[in-house]
This record gives C-alpha cells, sequence and structure tokens, in this order.
C-alpha cells in the first residue's frame, strides 16, 4: 500500500522529492502516513478533501484484495 500512495502523491504535487511515505502494520490494520512539503498540501487534499478521499477509496479498493484495513493520513 506504500507504494500505490507514493506514486498516486508524487504523481500530483510539485516537489515529489519531499514525499514520504511510512507505512505500520498491526495485524491486519496498516496505518499509511503521508507526507509532502507544505506548498503541495492544498494538491493532496484537494476542494473540500475530493483528493484525499479519492485517494482513500483507491487504497481502500486495493486492500481489499489482499484482506486488510488500511487507513490514510495526510500529516503535515
Amino acid at each position: 500500500m506504500k507504494e500505490l500512495v507514493e506514486v498516486i502523491a508524487k504523481a500530483l504535487v510539485e516537489k515529489p522529492d519531499e514525499v514520504v511515505v511510512t507505512e505500520t502494520r498491526d495485524g491486519n490494520h496498516v496505518t499509511v502516513e503521508l507526507k509532502v512539503a507544505p506548498s503541495d498540501m492544498g494538491k493532496v487534499i484537494g476542494r473540500q478533501g475530493r483528493i484525499a478521499k479519492a485517494i482513500r477509496s483507491v487504497v481502500k479498493a486495493a486492500s481489499t484484495k489482499e484482506d486488510i484495513y488500511v487507513d490514510v493520513d495526510i500529516v503535515e
């Protein structure tokens, strides 16, 4: 899941070298944290959170194949 979030985020931002994705596993629960440059935060979140919601939807769809639950957190 980490790689999927990283590819999506790097495609959206202007500074792809500042994208940092960390993954924490606890059984079948995975937390993915996404950090981007402050100037790119709006591009990742989108208007009214639409882009962030879309990223979470794609990750959720991909995680059902592996039978795991994934949380995507966008942090500053």
